[in-house]
């Protein structure tokens, strides 16, 4: 059987594979950005074709910093994914969101300061809209799978993305409440940037494992701390994909699938040849 998913699932901390999965294949893909982070598996699930791919390397083995982002998000299009569920380690920064619950953002704040965030540069300009960076109607469908567990769930807060891979002094992540962030995590820039780009859906399942290290209360975050919540999370995030697998349909009711139309900026005859090809399968309905 040929697997051709729509669905992608790039599992971080924590979620290194899907044990349900049928049908599994095993693709090897080379982009012109590179290799992706690890071999993606393809497969089924409630009847649904999908991708697999693990953020962090089979082992854990690459830093948020050292993520190819570029090859991971170009890797999951060229096979036919045209919607993401990212699933991700946060700490909280309000004292209502606890370790344990989930959180699915609706506003993502950029505090990276070395990561390739677009396909488009050496002849080629795009303007992304990122004003709502994560799919309002996938981010919505989320949610409700998560919250069909009975998990603690929570809709819409911002989300910021720090490089990493140490945590935040108790300065950092003071100022960080004070700006009106409320979770924090080190690996949804730039993937929800290159998923727009690439004109795919893109949510987060946020789950929350600590209060980072403003909360004076809590001890300050710990890779253990980290670990022994997402163990007993990891059960209650694949239970929401199956939720929402089961009722997902191929329509998609959002502009995310037109994110390019008028974004491309530069003239087309003036695009050099080599970028035309290696950003064919972004660009060429556009061209």
């Amino acid at each position: 059987m040929k697997i051709k998913p729509t669905i992608g699932i790039i599992g971080g901390s924590g979620l290194y594979n899907i044990p349900d999965l049928e049908n599994q294949e095993k693709q090897v893909i080379d982009t012109p950005f590179g290799k992706p982070s690890a071999p993606i598996i393809l497969g089924t699930l409630e009847g649904q074709q999908v991708a697999f791919l693990a953020r962090h390397g089979i082992g854990h083995h690459i830093s948020p910093s050292e993520i190819n982002y570029q090859a991971n998000i170009f890797a999951l299009k060229s096979l036919g994914v045209d919607r993401i569920i990212s699933i991700s380690a946060c700490g909280s920064l309000r004292q209502d969101y606890a370790p344990g619950d989930i959180i699915i953002p609706d506003q993502l704040f950029d505090f990276t300061k070395r990561r390739k965030s677009t396909f488009f540069e050496g002849g080629i300009v795009a303007h992304i809209s990122v004003a709502d960076p994560f799919c309002p109607d996938l981010s919505e469908k989320v949610y409700n799978a998560v919250n069909e567990t009975g998990a603690t769930v929570h809709r819409g807060s911002t989300l910021i993305t720090i490089e990493g891979p140490r945590f935040s002094t108790r300065s950092e992540s003071n100022t960080f409440r004070t700006w009106g962030m409320s979770i924090i995590n080190m690996s949804s820039v730039p993937e929800a940037f290159l998923a727009r780009e690439a004109e795919i859906c893109y949510a987060v399942m946020n789950h929350v494992t600590d209060y980072d290290v403003w909360h004076l209360s809590e001890e300050p975050v710990t890779v253990e701390m980290v670990i022994k919540t997402l163990n007993k999370n990891t059960a209650t995030a694949q239970e929401a994909i199956k939720n929402l697998l089961r009722k997902i349909t191929p329509e998609r009711k959002c502009e995310c699938g037109k994110a390019l139309n008028n974004a491309l900026i530069t003239r087309p005859d003036m695009i050099p040849k080599e970028i035309k090809a290696k950003l064919g399968i972004l660009i060429n309905k556009y061209l």
